[in-house]
């Protein structure tokens, strides 16, 4: 009797044993399977180096990061505030930094990263671009860039042509190419977001010509319409599309059919990033080194230089359910082994704003090409990294003198219209 009673419970221990391993395995995995954070995107960003160095966070903690892609332009942007709204955002979001960061309601929404001692390495320019009421909330996701024309050497020699430094010589250039058979100067509408780049590109002479243009826009006290440094850019727009310069389909051109153009030579000249050159990288690399950049020109004497964008940030989502992980993995990637994994996979589109963060030798000639603008003091932070107002509509409004329906003077005009209702949104004091 003894030795049945001994042999049951014997049998209940090894079946609670067996129901409690099983337990444990079974939450073991649940935490596993939690131990994933996720990161949304634009669907226009290279995401190598990105990817290289979330794998990298992965092999030394076990935490995946899974990507989510989201349109770009406003559409993207609608779509992120809409998952601001209801809550249902995902731990990190890939996202501007600038004029368009105060539009998210950081401080409801992302986690406050001021005290972090991996700030002390981050530059201050860069840390300006990502405050909002004395709190630091972004981390840089890449290099910076710069805007400005991206162009074919191989084209241009063949043809005689030399980098210009005057509009004039800008437009000279183009119609040598024009009558060569070529398209001189690519447009990509279909991918709306690209056709601000003449009109961005061009802060620099404003700033250069009025230097405290960005305070009094965001007073209400200058206009683009009424300031003619600023007012410059849209006569820019008309005149390329007057004489016939871009590619006939560039209303349907995307993006990635402008690189493909570039870099196989038919179209010679691109208004464009530098980051586009992590892409050109990654699909046409025979042809990397045949692509050079100069910064668009002016005709104002004397004057000739680039525009630089800082880098766009990555933000942690506060009320999420992975915070923790999502600060350890924001640590990680601007460490110095994040970012050299990350440097050694992406290829920098310019200089990068963590210190000691150097370019590696194998940089495209093209980024080299923007770098003397940066030792000869040449360059001006982008309008929209010194102020927070932005014409949300700007892309369709540059499409529209891009393509003649607009006259630059109503064009310039509808971009002022189109800040004041970003202005008064954000409360702006003067609108």
């Amino acid at each position: 009797m003894k030795r049945n009673v001994l042999v049951f419970l014997l049998v209940v221990l090894i079946g609670t044993f067996a129901v409690a391993s099983g337990q444990q395995s079974s939450d073991a995995k649940m935490a596993e399977e939690e131990r994933v954070l996720t990161l949304l995107v634009d669907n226009a960003t290279s995401l190598t180096g990105m990817i290289a160095v979330a794998d990298a966070f992965e092999v030394k903690t076990g935490v995946k990061t899974e990507i989510e892609l989201r349109p770009g332009s406003a559409e993207g942007e609608n779509l992120l505030k809409t998952r601001l709204a209801t809550g249902e955002m995902s731990d990190l979001i890939y996202f501007n930094s600038g004029s368009l960061l105060p539009a998210l309601n950081p401080e409801r929404n992302f986690i406050d990263l001021t005290d972090k001692p991996y700030m002390d390495n981050i530059s201050p320019a860069y840390k300006q671009t990502v405050t909002v009421n004395g709190k630091i909330f972004g981390i840089p996701a890449s290099s910076s860039a710069a805007g400005g024309i991206l162009y074919n050497k191989r084209v241009y020699k063949e043809l005689g042509l030399k980098v210009p430094t005057t509009w004039d010589q800008f437009m000279a250039n183009s119609e040598v190419i024009k009558q060569a058979g070529k398209t001189a100067i690519i447009g990509s509408y279909k991918d709306d977001w690209t056709s601000q780049l003449i009109l961005l590109s061009d802060f620099y002479y404003v700033q250069q010509q009025v230097p405290d243009f960005a305070e009094r826009f965001t007073k209400n006290q200058a206009k683009y319409s009424t300031e003619p440094a600023a007012l410059q850019a849209f006569y820019k727009y008309e005149e390329i599309q007057k004489k016939g310069y871009m590619n006939k389909d560039y209303l349907a051109t995307t993006y990635d059919e402008a690189l493909r153009m570039l870099a196989s030579g038919d179209g010679v000249q691109y208004p464009m990033l530098t980051f586009a050159f992590a892409a050109l990288n990654d699909n046409y690399p025979d042809q990397i080194d045949d692509i050079g950049f100069f910064a668009q020109p002016d005709n104002k004497p004397g004057l000739n230089g680039a525009t630089v964008w800082l880098p766009n940030s990555i933000y942690l989502y506060k009320n999420g359910e992975n915070t923790d992980l999502a600060q350890e993995w924001a640590e990680f990637y601007v460490s110095p082994e994040g970012l050299e994994i990350y440097s050694k996979t992406n290829k920098a589109d310019g200089p990068y704003v963590v210190k000691g963060v150097e370019l590696p030798s194998d940089t495209p000639k093209g980024i080299l090409d923007l770098m003397k603008y940066f030792d000869e003091d040449r360059t001006a932070p982008a309008l929209e990294f010194i102020t927070p107002v932005k014409a949300p509509n700007s892309p369709q409004i540059c499409v529209e003198v891009g393509s003649g329906i607009s006259s630059p003077v109503d064009a310039a005009a509808k971009y002022d219209r189109d800040t004041e209702k970003q202005a008064k949104q954000l409360n702006l004091p003067g609108w």
